[in-house]
């Protein structure tokens, strides 16, 4: 067994171990479009760190994954649940919200850029959105 496959499933084995914690927290919704009775994921936020840990990771739809990790696809509209959704209590959901409005702005989506303009985050936490980009 290579060391990147050891490595790639000891990540996947400890993000799967976080899952019944997410599932508390958001409720069994998506927890950037709210869609419930779909199936979730754990995504975790980049940058990642050596370990995963559960407050860099989300609980979201397929949806919301395929255009987050597919950007060309990214349909504008879907994403007008940000307006939720950035006002969340969860620093990892705010931060990945950010982003995608970010994402957005560069599309000239207006709706996303006044919502950006109004939109706050601590100092640390838009620091961390900084990061991917």
């Amino acid at each position: 067994m290579s060391a990147r496959f050891k490595g790639k499933f000891h990540r996947q084995n400890m993000l799967s171990h976080f899952a019944k914690d997410l599932v508390r927290r958001s409720r069994s919704h998506c927890e950037l479009c709210a869609k419930n009775g779909v199936k979730l994921d754990v995504f975790e936020l980049l940058p990642l760190e050596d370990e995963p840990f559960l407050n860099g990771c989300i609980f979201i739809c397929e949806s919301c994954k395929k255009q987050i990790v597919y950007p060309k696809k990214m349909v504008p509209s879907y994403w007008r649940s940000l307006n939720n959704s950035l006002w969340s209590e969860v620093p990892a959901v705010q931060v990945m919200s950010f982003r995608m409005l970010r994402r957005l702005t560069k599309k000239e989506e207006r709706w996303a850029e006044e919502l950006l303009e109004h939109a706050y985050l601590d100092p640390e936490l838009e620091d961390w959105a900084d990061l991917a980009e």
